[in-house]
């Protein structure tokens, strides 16, 4: 069972509706569509750490090497009261090749996409024969381009920055996205030319269910993002850990629109990690807290890692809706689909009431089966009992079977309510502590009778304190 706490309550004639709330949570407003700033520039030139600047929080991951940022990452920014987004982008490095040129690929479309970009130079190296390439490119576009030239940390830098004029984008703005110096000034130049809203707007239907695809690194989260998409929308390479920064889309799937979120691989403890690692865990892990619903993608082909059964506690541990997508399904014979029977039944005990789906993310073999097991997880996550019938049920339930004795007593169930929904959240009042194994009888029981497929269920017990006489 997930989420067990214990409390306790002494006013009995106050104890059914103490603390609980029943109205649940409600749905989250759609964003208004925001102009889109693309940042790009070679790698290992400051894009992110300016980018952090401008944001005024650490949301890009910085790492004194070059090509930590591989994919398009959206931030939501604020200055002098507009709403603009930013794109992140990888090193964008013409005539790169491999993992390199999928990650100027990417800073390619996001120019493609945007309203405006903002194209970053090392103020103290100048500009080398890539930007020189990438300033050439920018030219040809009918999109604003601005200049801002990193690494200016004193008046005496500052005055090297005019040899950037030679790239014919304009004038260069110095700044330090260490320190801050001139970023106020860039931030002005930049609203004078984005547009009050995007070019091209998306006919949306409105808050779209947020999906974070979520596993151990290399088991086919950004190939399955662009499956879905239909284009190279992640940055996809053998190299395991490819993906860094969370990458979301909005994909069309079984006629509704939802935002799937491609995150980095997991491979530590986020307390155990280190350097780029660390900072991808922390941002793996809000991309899941702020999803609603999780697909954990487990290689089929290889056994179940005490990775894989990390991966899921920490979904269930967030309270969000879960479904298991056994992926590369098209390599798995027979023989193994044998062994796989008995692995699942052995390793994801803990959750049978998971959704689960069989697919290929590099064939689209069962993709769009995706969808209905999404739709039946965030009913579950978003379905409440009425008190009524909840509390016939449960003395159905403990006629049939009552708490054990516990200390020489028999602890009583007085009544029960559901506190909340996303995650389920029901709440008993009782005379005495409930064991940890009458709990989970009790979880099995109200699955049983209620569903709540691919939702945690959480069941708080609330102890009535004895009255000093």
């Amino acid at each position: 069972m997930s989420g067990v706490e214990d409390g306790s309550w002494s006013d009995e004639s106050e104890w059914a509706l103490a603390d609980i709330d029943e109205t649940g949570d409600g749905e989250a407003a759609a964003a208004p569509e925001q102009p889109v700033l693309a940042v790009v520039g070679r790698p290992n030139v400051g894009k992110s750490t300016l980018v952090n600047r401008i944001l005024g929080r650490r949301e890009a991951v910085v790492q004194d090497i070059p090509g930590v940022t591989r994919d398009r990452v959206a931030y939501d920014a604020l200055w002098n009261g507009r709403r603009f987004t930013m794109v992140d982008t990888g090193g964008w490095n013409p005539g790169a090749r491999g993992l390199q040129a999928a990650i100027t690929e990417q800073a390619e479309l996001a120019i493609r996409t945007a309203d405006a970009v903002l194209l970053v130079v090392d103020g103290i190296v100048g500009a080398t024969g890539a930007e020189q390439a990438v300033a050439r490119v920018l030219r040809r576009s009918s999109t604003p381009v601005l200049l801002a030239a990193t690494k200016v940390d004193d008046q005496r830098a500052e005055a090297e920055t005019a040899s950037l004029w030679s790239l014919g984008l304009g004038q260069p703005h110095p700044v330090s996205g260490l320190h801050g110096r001139g970023t106020g000034d860039l931030l002005d130049a930049l609203l004078d030319v984005l547009p009050e809203s995007p070019r091209d707007l998306p006919g949306g239907t409105g808050g779209p269910r947020r999906v974070a695809l979520v596993g151990k690194p290399n088991v086919g989260k950004s190939s399955l993002l662009n499956k879905l998409v239909g284009e190279q929308r992640a940055v996809v390479h053998e190299v395991a850990g490819t993906t860094v920064d969370p990458v979301d889309s909005l994909v069309e799937l079984d006629g509704q629109v939802w935002r799937f979120v491609d995150t980095a691989g997991l491979r530590k403890r986020v307390n155990t990690a280190s350097g780029a690692e660390y900072y991808a865990s922390l941002r793996t892990r809000s991309a899941v807290e702020a999803a609603e619903v999780a697909v954990v993608l487990i290689d089929a082909g290889e056994p179940i890692s005490e990775q894989d059964q990390r991966v899921i506690t920490s979904v269930i541990e967030s309270g969000r809706a879960l479904v298991i997508a056994l992926n590369k399904w098209d390599l798995v014979d027979e023989d193994r689909r044998h062994s796989l029977s008995r692995e699942l039944e052995r390793d994801l005990k803990r959750v049978p009431w998971a959704e689960r789906v069989n697919i290929s993310a590099l064939t689209g073999r069962a993709v769009a089966k995706l969808a209905p097991r999404l739709r039946t997880a965030l009913d579950s996550w978003d379905r409440r009992i009425p008190t009524g019938q909840l509390n016939a049920w449960l003395s159905e339930i403990i006629a049939a079977k009552p708490p054990p004795v516990r200390g020489g007593k028999q602890p009583k169930v007085l009544f029960a309510t559901q506190a909340g929904v996303r995650p389920p959240t029901i709440v008993l009042f009782t005379t005495g502590f409930l064991e940890a194994g009458y709990r989970r009888f009790l979880e099995r029981r109200l699955r049983e009778s209620f569903g709540f497929a691919g939702s945690p269920v959480r069941i708080s017990v609330r102890v009535r304190e004895r009255k000093p006489r």
